[in-house]
């Protein structure tokens, strides 16, 4: 019997140079720079995709998120392992463009830390979901007002990179058609 080797994250300098690699859980509880990716995913008339980080996640569990989101592994190129984890996560892809990039540091549960490049991509998509229920515990389309008011309303019910990486999208008119101002 195989077992999968712990998965490894790229730790970066400020300027997203990469400086090594890391196992995950370790690079969290010591808080250590690392890249990152965050996915927006809407529809034809402009409604954001969310998700419900599943329960059994070691940090942010049950805490409504982006579309997707992840890391790129040792050697990928970030919006490779975007594209590849939207279809591992919700069960589809859809071409993505690179939004802006973002760096933020959040103490989680557990002592664990999040210190993150983040780089933030969107996409337009129309079909239906089909999400892996180990990393997604429910999904929903939104309208943007709607989720900002909620985020104002009761931040503690979303993931600390949220509100961040909306507003990385939101400074990039470029991503969209249409202007966007989270």
């Amino acid at each position: 019997m195989s077992t999968r080797p712990p998965e490894r994250v790229v730790l970066v300098d400020s300027s997203d140079r990469e400086v090594g690699t890391e196992e995950k859980l370790a690079a969290h509880q010591r808080g250590v720079l690392h890249r990152a990716f965050s996915v927006f995913v809407f529809d034809s008339s402009g409604r954001l995709l969310l998700q419900r980080r599943a329960a059994t996640k070691y940090h942010s569990a049950g805490l409504w998120s982006n579309s997707c989101c992840g890391h790129p592994s040792p050697g990928e190129k970030t919006i490779d392992a975007a594209g590849r984890r939207l279809g591992e996560e919700m069960g589809f892809t859809c071409p993505l463009s690179h939004g802006g990039s973002f760096t933020y540091r959040a103490n989680l549960e557990n002592g664990l830390v999040e210190h993150e490049l983040d780089h933030v991509f969107a996409g337009t998509f129309d079909g239906e979901p089909v999400p892996d229920a180990s990393e997604v515990g429910e999904w929903r389309w939104v309208e943007l007002s709607e989720l900002l008011g909620d985020i104002a309303a009761d931040a503690t019910k979303f993931t600390a990179w949220l509100r961040p990486a909306l507003a990385c999208l939101g400074s990039s008119e470029s991503v969209f058609e249409r202007p966007m101002s989270p």
